[in-house]
């Protein structure tokens, strides 16, 4: 197996089944942002991550971590707070805010360059890519993005501002999703935060299998339109100054 050169004249790419073994899943590196050939990508279970200033690297992992939104898993603290909650969650009210928290709350540095923000903004635009924004009063706290595939829901990035707030996030989508017939959240390469939530690791194969039946599969025709999914029983909004 070796690594492949993309070309920018070309969306395709190679079998995931080629991707390197080390580092796990590193497919091919190149190519573009363009929507047409992200697109593609997550067509085939592909997703690019990178430092800036690399060349753009293309990745499917295997084992890969996913999360089932029937099997999300609520601490007895977080029901807790759960049920007395002061954010509101909403579903694509501000896509650029979102993943701007995204690349911007973090201490380790981000991969979410401007020219990522461009090409995910774009996807968003032509009604691809999707975020969910946690509310405390009028300030934008915590929220989630990603990109959709039929009734799979590829997650990016979270972000948070507000103790509890991305697992609010993730909680409410997760209800909201599965509602609208999703079936599937990808969370790529699995972590201890994604892990104590409820994600698990399976073959590369058979998510794969898996991508090939759910992004063909339709939801709720409202599914995307920008909403109001949940308010918690303490959410107040902000007086008006």
């Amino acid at each position: 197996m070796r690594l492949v050169q993309l070309s920018r004249h070309s969306i395709a790419f190679p079998s995931p089944e080629a991707a390197l073994r080390e580092p796990n899943g590193l497919l091919a590196l190149g190519g573009d942002l363009s929507p047409s050939r992200l697109m593609m990508a997550y067509q085939r279970g592909i997703f690019p991550w990178y430092s800036p200033g690399d060349p753009i690297l293309w990745w499917s992992p295997d084992p890969r971590a996913v999360l089932y939104p029937t099997l999300f898993h609520i601490s007895k603290s977080m029901r807790r707070f759960h049920q007395r909650s002061p954010f509101r969650v909403t579903l694509n009210y501000c896509f650029e805010q979102v993943i701007t928290g995204c690349a911007d709350d973090r201490d380790e540095g981000t991969w979410i360059t401007p020219d990522v923000k461009s090409a995910w903004i774009r996807l968003h635009e032509l009604g691809h890519a999707h975020s969910i924004e946690v509310w405390q009063g009028e300030q934008l706290v915590g929220g989630i993005y990603g990109v959709t595939q039929g009734g799979l829901f590829c997650g990016e990035s979270m972000f948070s501002r507000q103790e509890n707030a991305s697992k609010t996030a993730l909680l409410v989508f997760c209800d909201y999703f599965s509602r609208q017939g999703g079936e599937l959240i990808d969370c790529q390469v699995i972590n201890p935060h994604t892990q104590s939530l409820g994600a698990v690791e399976i073959p590369r194969r058979t998510y794969l299998d898996k991508l090939e039946r759910l992004r063909k599969q339709p939801l709720s025709h409202l599914c995307w339109v920008p909403q109001v999914i949940f308010s918690g029983p303490c959410w107040k909004p902000s007086p008006v100054e």
